[in-house]
């Protein structure tokens, strides 16, 4: 099993008996938002949110290991993966504590659009290595 302690962020997401769809699991698109709050905490905890540039998902992908059904809790355990010049990828982990094992996993792309011309931009330095920062705390070096 993967080492979650090597996940700097961790989101607990208690699952709603809104997010179960006619087949009585929760629906896949909900995995998405697990996986997007998720993100949105990680930004927040790094100060993104407030930056010159904005944060666009270029791409995003899910792999559904066990179907998730309510009442449940979720951890979605967030990390940096690699940082490129002007995106980042991110992986998650979708923990059911239910289940006591891994629901899902997923990766995104996050690309840096400048506000102004919406063209993707450099990440600056500063903000590189505030990921690099966040991931060292947990033992997770990024090459």
């Amino acid at each position: 099993m993967e080492d979650l302690s090597k996940y700097p962020v961790v989101l607990k997401q208690a699952v709603a008996w809104g997010d179960m769809d006619a087949f009585g699991h929760v629906n896949n698109v909900v995995y998405y938002r697990y996986m997007e709050s998720a993100r949105i905490l990680h930004f927040a905890q790094l100060g993104l949110l407030k930056e010159e540039f904005l944060t666009v998902v270029a791409s995003n992908q899910c792999k559904y290991i066990k179907p998730i059904y309510y009442p449940d809790h979720i951890d979605v355990y967030t990390r940096v993966e690699e940082i490129r010049n002007s995106a980042f990828r991110m992986s998650y982990i979708l923990f059911s504590t239910e289940q006591q094992s891994i629901v899902a996993t997923g990766d995104a792309v996050i690309v840096c659009v400048d506000k102004d011309n919406m063209q993707k931009t450099v990440i600056p330095e500063y903000i590189k290595q505030k990921l690099i920062q966040s991931e060292l705390q947990v033992g997770h070096e990024l090459i």
